[in-house]
C-alpha cells in the first residue's frame, strides 16, 4: 500500500517514522515534508501544498491512504477533496475541523452541550473588549479567534498585558491569524487554575480510541517562564492524568463531544486533541480543542506505541475502532524540542545543523523546521527539531534525550533544560 502523510512538521515525521514500520506499507510520501524525512531512505518527499493539486496526485499515483498532520489543509478542506474523489482519509471535514479553526465556533459549541470550559466572551470590537478585561480583572486570556500556528494565546497576569494583547490581535493582527469571518476576533476567557494535559484521541464518527496521555510545555524557558510557544517539549504518559481522570475526561468531555458534532450534523473523524486544565480535585476543564494530533506530543507518543498504525488507521476509516485496542511500550518517552535564533516571535532561517546522532531503538530526533540543502540540514522554522528518548523513568528517558541533545549545533539554537520536571517532581 502507498501511504501519504500530508503536513511537513516534527508531528508528521514521528507519523511517518511510525507508519513505515508497518509490514502493508509499500511506499511513504510526506508532502511537502522536511529535512528529516528527505534524509530517510523509507521516505520520500513531495513538494505540493495546494488541497487539489495534491488530491491529483494522490489519484494518480493510487494512494490507498493518507493522514493529514496539520491544522490548515483541515481548515481549507482536503479531507472533503479526497473523499469526494474516492480517496480513503484520516481527519475531520472542513466543518468539523471548526472546532480548532475557530475558537468562537468551538466555545459556542461547549456553551450549548454542557462540556465543561472556562467562562468566556467573544469581540471583535477593541473597546468592548478592553471594557471587558476592565470589568473581569487579571490574571485572564486572551485567545485570536483563527490559525495561528499555536502562537495566539496569551496568559495576561496582569490587566496591561491582557489590554496590550487586545490591541496587538485585534488591530494590528502581528500573528496573521487567518480569520474565520474576514475580520479580526478574539475570545477572551476566564483563568484557570491546575496542571495542563494533553488528551487525544481517534475517532471514526461513533467510536473513540484513547491515545496514551502527554504533557507539554509551552513556555519557551525553563520553569515555566517567558513567552508561550507552540511547545518545547512533552512527555508521555502524563501522571496527572489518573485513571479518575482519564474516566472524567472521555465521560465529560470527548464523548458529549463526538455526539454533540454528530447531533449538530456534523460527524466528527480523525484525531481530536482536548487540551486540558485538571485542578486540584481532579476536575478537568477543555481549554481548547485541536483537530489533529498535538506537537511535540506526536512524537513521544508514537515512540511508545507497538499496535501497527496502518491497522489503526485502516479500522479508523472504516468506522471500526470499536475493533481496536491499543498496545503501548511500559516505558516514559521524552521530547525536547530545539528552536531557532528568535523564536517565537522572529525565528531565524538558514543556519546550518550538525552533529545529528544516528536513530536507535531508544532515541530518535524528529525533524520540523528544517530542509535538506546541497547535502547540508539547514534551519526553516522556529521549532527545529524534537530530540527524543525512551527511559524506564521519566528521569532516565530524560537523561537520554538530553545526552543525544547535547551533540547537535546550529547558531543561536534555544531550548528547555527542564522538560519533565512535573512528573519527576510529582
Amino acid at each position: 500500500m502507498k501511504v501519504l502523510v500530508i503536513g511537513g512538521g516534527g508531528r508528521e515525521h514521528a507519523l511517518a517514522w511510525k507508519l513505515a514500520q508497518s509490514p502493508k506499507v509499500q511506499m511513504i510520501y510526506v508532502a511537502p515534508g522536511n529535512g528529516g524525512t528527505a534524509r530517510d531512505k523509507r521516505l520520500v518527499n513531495v513538494p505540493i501544498s495546494d488541497v487539489q493539486e495534491l488530491r491529483a496526485w494522490a489519484l494518480a499515483e493510487k494512494i490507498g491512504l493518507t493522514v493529514v498532520g496539520p491544522e490548515a489543509p483541515l481548515a481549507a478542506g482536503v479531507v472533503d477533496e479526497f473523499r469526494a474523489h474516492g480517496l480513503r482519509v484520516f481527519g475531520p471535514t472542513k466543518a468539523a475541523a471548526q472546532l480548532e479553526s475557530s475558537k468562537a465556533f468551538s466555545k459556542a459549541f461547549m456553551k450549548r452541550h454542557g462540556i465543561p470550559t472556562a467562562e468566556y466572551d467573544t469581540f471583535s470590537d477593541p473597546v468592548a473588549a478592553h471594557a471587558y478585561v476592565e470589568k473581569m480583572g487579571a490574571p485572564i486570556v486572551v485567545k485570536a479567534d483563527g490559525l495561528a500556528a499555536g502562537k495566539g494565546v496569551v496568559v495576561a497576569m496582569t490587566a496591561a498585558e491582557a489590554h496590550e494583547a487586545i490591541d496587538f490581535m485585534l488591530l494590528d493582527n502581528k500573528l496573521g491569524v487567518s480569520h474565520n469571518e474576514g475580520g479580526a476576533r478574539v475570545v477572551i476567557e476566564e483563568f484557570l487554575q491546575g496542571e495542563e494535559a494533553s488528551f487525544i484521541v481517534l475517532c471514526d464518527g461513533k467510536n473513540v480510541v484513547a491515545l496514551a496521555t502527554s504533557q507539554d510545555h509551552k513556555r519557551l524557558l525553563d520553569a515555566d517562564q517567558g513567552p508561550n510557544t507552540g511547545g518545547m517539549g512533552a512527555y508521555s504518559p502524563a501522571p496527572v492524568v489518573t485513571p479518575a481522570v482519564h474516566a472524567r475526561a472521555m465521560r465529560e468531555i470527548i464523548l458529549p463531544t463526538i455526539k454533540g458534532m454528530e447531533k449538530d450534523g456534523i460527524p466528527y473523524t480523525g484525531f481530536l486533541y482536548a487540551g486540558l486544565m485538571i485542578d486540584g480535585s481532579g476536575a478537568p476543564k477543555t481549554l481548547e480543542f485541536n483537530c489533529r494530533m498535538g506537537d511535540p506530543e506526536t512524537q513521544p507518543i508514537m515512540m511508545r506505541l507497538k499496535t501497527d498504525l496502518v491497522d489503526v488507521m485502516l479500522a479508523a476509516t472504516d468506522g471500526k475502532l470499536d475493533q481496536v485496542e491499543l498496545d503501548w511500550d511500559r516505558r516514559i518517552a521524552l521530547g525536547v524540542v530545539m528552536a531557532a535564533h528568535g523564536y517565537p516571535m522572529n525565528p531565524r532561517k538558514g543556519d546550518v545543523i550538525t552533529g545529528l546522532p544516528a536513530d536507535t531503538d531508544e532515541g530518535v530526533v524528529f525533524h520540523a523546521g528544517t530542509t535538506l540543502k546541497d547535502g547540508q540540514v539547514q534551519v526553516t522554522g522556529g521549532r527545529v527539531l524534537c530530540v527524543t528518548a525512551l527511559g524506564d523513568t521519566t528521569r532516565q528517558a530524560q537523561q537520554r534525550a538530553y545526552e543525544l541533545a547535547q551533540g547537535i549545533r546550529f547558531d543561536g539554537m534555544q531550548y528547555r533544560r527542564d522538560i519533565g520536571y512535573r512528573a519527576i517532581k510529582s
